[in-house]
């Protein structure tokens, strides 16, 4: 079992469901839940707290991903809606967007049973560190622009379409490696990154930390190794991960929300001027060749190399705004299709005004004009993750 692409760390199950304004009207008359609440928590111990924590992401329209106390409050939301059942973790949705495009991939997986079993595609091999089957869903929630919540002293309306991720997850919490990772990178052109925001404990992150270090020796000099951001359940572990490990990283990429994070403000995505001090800012703080920021309006990569990240950037746009318009059924129709669509005007003209004003450094690529009454929200990320290094695996 050898593959030039490598995806890793973990994975898991997804129990996917789209908010209704009816019964989080109902939940929030229910709990008594006020306005004055509706702050960040960096926890949830109860369907309460969900509900608050899930309102105040939608009154600013953003995404997130939160460790959850209770897997039984998570149930208990769920069960109030309809839900489907899917494959979840960046490097799993990225394996599954490369086979759709003729790139097959190898993942590391923390936990696997019959449900990852059915759904993962033929051209995905996998090793698991897990010695037995276990089955720990993450809840995933989108919901709509517009989308709006009264109730009591409530009235808020999404100003964008976004998803939130909410997880109790003893096996991607413990990350455990298997021992043949390195082996497995012996042979690797491309090796994906993610999954550490999972981990809770610092002892368990710093141990994974050394020992994945241990098995990138093995990688070959000339290899891409590509690590995804992701909304850490402690905050405070992020530069943990960032210390360990930012030698070895190629390209760095995150969302917008990971980007303002980061920063510890908003940045308007349209303002030259915002963004490149965003990007300076970032880079400060996160020393790698190259960074990769994809957010709704453009994808940039940033550093020395940009200029040779545009065609993983363009198909990673290509392969996330296929499916924001039509989800996991698309086809190979919508892909192509997708190629001919328009690009946002706006978009267009901050891409050619971030580059004159940036230069060579910057490599920046307008989205397309989409306009869908009920988009996809899940999953974007990691679908530009899977087009990205779909491009750079075939140009390594």
């Amino acid at each position: 079992m050898t593959s030039p692409v490598v995806l890793g760390l973990g994975g898991c199950v997804d129990y996917e469901l789209k908010l209704s304004s009816s019964i989080l009207e109902q939940l929030v008359g229910e709990y008594q839940i006020h306005e004055a609440e509706l702050t960040s928590s960096v926890t949830v111990t109860d369907e309460r707290e969900l509900v608050i924590s899930i309102l105040t992401y939608l009154r600013k329209g953003g995404g997130g991903e939160h460790f959850v106390a209770s897997s039984e409050c998570l149930s208990a939301f769920a069960g109030r809606f309809p839900t489907r059942t899917t494959l979840g973790g960046t490097s799993v949705r990225a394996a599954m967007e490369m086979s759709r495009l003729g790139v097959p991939s190898t993942l590391h997986l923390v936990s696997l049973n019959d449900i990852v079993r059915r759904l993962l595609p033929a051209s995905c091999d996998y090793i698991c560190s897990g010695d037995q089957d276990t089955l720990y869903p993450h809840l995933i929630v989108q919901y709509d622009q517009d989308m709006r919540v009264r109730a009591g002293d409530i009235d808020i309306r999404a100003p964008f379409p976004n998803r939130l991720i909410y997880v109790n997850d003893p096996a991607n919490e413990s990350m455990l490696l298997s021992d043949e990772l390195g082996s497995l990178l012996h042979d690797a052109r491309v090796f994906l990154i993610s999954g550490f925001n999972a981990v809770r404990d610092q002892r368990t992150l710093d141990l994974r930390l050394s020992t994945l270090r241990s098995h990138m020796r093995q990688l070959p000099a000339e290899a891409i190794v590509y690590y995804e951001d992701a909304g850490f359940h402690e905050p405070g572990l992020s530069q943990r991960v960032h210390d360990a490990l930012l030698e070895v990283i190629d390209v760095y990429g995150l969302n917008e929300d990971e980007l303002q994070s980061h920063l510890g403000d908003a940045v308007n995505l349209l303002s030259v001027t915002e963004v490149a001090r965003a990007l300076a800012s970032l880079r400060a703080l996160i020393p790698v060749k190259t960074l990769v920021v994809h957010t709704k309006y453009w994808s940039a990569a940033f550093g020395e190399r940009a200029g040779e990240y545009a065609d993983p950037l363009n198909e990673g746009i290509l392969i996330a705004s296929t499916r924001y318009c039509h989800g996991d059924g698309y086809t190979d129709h919508d892909y192509e299709r997708m190629r001919n669509r328009p690009r946002r005007t706006e978009a267009v003209e901050f891409a050619a005004a971030l580059e004159g004003h940036m230069g060579g450094v910057v490599r920046c690529l307008p989205g397309f004009d989409l306009d869908v009454a009920a988009p996809t929200t899940i999953g974007l990320g990691d679908a530009f993750v899977g087009g990205f290094l779909a491009a750079v695996s075939r140009s390594s």
